[in-house]
């Protein structure tokens, strides 16, 4: 397991220890997302694909968190948003607009890209370089005011 996994796994134990109901429950569901990841790839995870999967949950549990409020459920949104301060800990921490500004000019410079019709090609740079640590449709839209 990854080192992600295994501060997961450390964690857990010590959340079960203490009874901590709800934050066992999420360690849980996260520690079985990253063991069946593990299964399916037939290798142990990299740091970027443990990043990768724990993103993905929290992305998840965001969505599912709006739709609980535009229906008017409250309390299954805050429980949603409860799961998500459970796992942010685990995720690398998130760049800043400026940095991630900074990184969109970089590539574009590299790449000599000036016109829209390169977006694809600068998002996948950026993408890589920023590797979970901003959301990809604010990168989305950063790219876009910068080759307007």
């Amino acid at each position: 397991m990854g080192a992600v996994a295994d501060r997961i796994f450390a964690d857990l134990k010590v959340a079960m220890k203490a009874q901590e109901r709800q934050r066992v429950g999420v360690l849980r569901m996260v520690r079985a997302d990253l063991q069946n990841a593990r299964i399916a790839a037939g290798h142990d995870l990299s740091a970027e694909e443990e990043v990768a999967i724990l993103s993905r949950a929290v992305k998840q549990r965001r969505e599912s968190a709006s739709q609980y409020r535009a229906v008017g459920e409250e309390d299954r949104g805050a429980a949603e948003e409860g799961e998500i301060a459970v796992i942010e800990p685990y995720l690398p921490q998130p760049l800043a607009e400026a940095e991630v500004v900074a990184l969109i000019a970089e590539a574009i410079g590299e790449l000599e890209a000036a016109e829209r019709t390169n977006l694809g090609k600068v998002m996948r740079a950026v993408m890589a370089k920023v590797a979970g640590r901003a959301d990809g449709k604010r990168v989305n839209e950063l790219v876009r005011q910068h080759l307007a």
